[in-house]
């Protein structure tokens, strides 16, 4: 049994490492499209007066 603490379980370290791979392809991707298309700050629509009938 002191043999099985030193297995690795390969395919579940690289998924591990396909997951963090994807995220940081993600992340950079997000950062370009911020400095393409900056986003303003959010602009609040005036409140409209209701129609009086």
């Amino acid at each position: 049994m002191s043999q099985d603490d030193k297995l690795i379980d390969f395919s579940a370290e690289r998924a591990k490492r396909v997951h963090d791979l994807n995220d940081k392809r993600l992340n950079d991707m997000r950062q370009q499209f911020e400095q393409a298309m900056p986003l303003g700050a959010a602009k609040k629509k005036p409140k409209k007066k209701p129609k009086k009938r």
